[in-house]
């Protein structure tokens, strides 16, 4: 029996692979992760907006309450007149105010998991 040589087992080594190609992209919701500066600049961009909101809010809660005392000092002898504004005019537009803002945090929170969702 002729004796064939035996071949040798060679061993490849190498970097290991990976089961799908590297895009380079990153998704928010890793960059928020790692706390990198992009991260940061959407969690920031998410309090900004909610600012925003709570500032308009005030704004307008300001200039619905800020001109009262005014109004009951030009009239001094309205006295039933100010406790129906102070309590029973104020409330629809505050409930309404709160409301308003209310919906629109959950929006913009909505919006914000959605960015970071990658949907």
């Amino acid at each position: 029996m002729p004796q064939d040589p035996v071949e040798r087992r060679v061993v490849v080594t190498g970097p290991p692979r990976r089961s799908r190609p590297a895009s380079g992209y990153y998704r928010p919701r890793t960059e928020i992760d790692e706390q990198t500066t992009l991260g940061h600049t959407y969690v920031r961009s998410l309090m900004r907006t909610q600012l925003r909101a709570a500032l308009a809010v005030f704004a307008f809660l300001g200039l619905l309450i800020g001109p009262l005392p005014l109004l009951f000092a030009a009239m001094p002898d309205a006295h039933r007149l100010e406790w129906g504004v102070l309590g029973f005019g104020l409330y629809v537009p505050m409930v309404l105010l709160a409301r308003w803002y209310v919906r629109r945090a959950e929006r913009n929170e909505r919006d914000f998991v959605r960015l970071v969702e990658d949907r």
